[in-house]
């Protein structure tokens, strides 16, 4: 497990680099075009700032599921979620985008929340991947509900001015989507190829639509309020499936259920105050609304 928990440290830290390297290439390139999903990744691809990060994020995607591997899913992704903090230290230090305070508060609260939830659960033994193939999938199912009902969301006007904000939660939960069924993978043994091959392509599939979401919503957007809605979006989803899913044990002590409730506040209240005053985009992001 503690093993599993340094992997997760690592794949944070590389993680967070990957994703303001590729908000950097994302300022440059052509509205993404959910429509035309190959000329958009070749687009995206000749950037050298998005390949980098790109490449940066494949290689936090295996250590992260080296860690899920390893330790229970709540613990991995709480730790992701603690290095949210690193996220604003690296887009100010390395790549000079502005944090407003609001935005420095919202991280810490977040990560504070989500690991408070964790470290107010007990002792956890083994990695947790056993899991009710019933749980997975209704807990599986009401994330594409989620995700349906924010692209609902997405493509009413009402909610236009909100587009960069929207397509970041969306992301989120493709990315916990594909996050729930890869820790499963991880703990399914014994099972058949008819099971294994849909479930390689819920992944795939879940994993693919994060990645254009992701990257429509860095174009919108600034680095920390996108980066760091997806991160919390994310985070808190596979902590609640670690717990629905894979058993994850919640305090039964009348202290420990104030504090983890506590922690859902937090994590609430950092979801508000994460969006800028004011939208940053890149000089080709006008147009991305209507492409998207």
């Amino acid at each position: 497990m503690q093993i599993g928990l340094a992997l997760a440290v690592a794949a944070a830290l590389i993680g967070n680099l990957a994703s303001l390297l590729k908000h950097r290439g994302c300022q440059f390139a052509e509205p993404v075009h959910i429509r035309r999903p190959l000329r958009s990744a070749r687009r995206l691809a000749s950037s050298p700032w998005f390949a980098a990060g790109w490449g940066l994020a494949a290689i936090a995607w295996f250590v992260h599921v080296a860690a899920l591997s390893m330790a229970p899913i709540s613990l991995v992704q709480a730790v992701l979620a603690g290095g949210a903090v690193t996220l604003a230290v690296m887009a100010q230090r390395l790549f000079g985008d502005p944090v407003e305070w609001r935005q420095w508060l919202a991280l810490l609260l977040g990560g504070s929340g989500l690991a408070l939830l964790v470290l107010t659960v007990p002792n956890f033994h083994g990695s947790h991947s056993g899991f009710a193939l019933g749980a997975i999938l209704g807990f599986e199912g009401g994330l594409v509900l989620l995700a349906a009902g924010l692209v609902t969301g997405h493509r009413s006007a009402r909610l236009a001015s909100h587009g960069n904000i929207l397509l970041a939660a969306i992301a989120g939960v493709l990315f916990a989507l594909a996050g729930v069924a890869v820790k499963g993978l991880t703990g399914a043994s014994g099972v058949s190829i008819a099971v294994l091959a849909p479930w390689v392509l819920l992944i795939l599939t879940a994993g693919v639509l994060a990645q254009y979401a992701a990257a429509a919503a860095l174009q919108r957007g600034g680095a920390i309020e996108t980066i760091g809605l997806m991160g919390l979006v994310a985070n808190a989803a596979q902590i609640v499936g670690g717990v629905l899913v894979f058993g994850d044990p919640l305090s039964s002590h009348p202290l420990g259920i104030a504090l983890q409730a506590s922690a859902f506040a937090m994590v609430c209240a950092s979801a508000l105050l994460i969006p800028a005053r004011r939208a940053q985009v890149g000089p080709l992001a006008a147009g991305t609304a209507q492409a998207t």
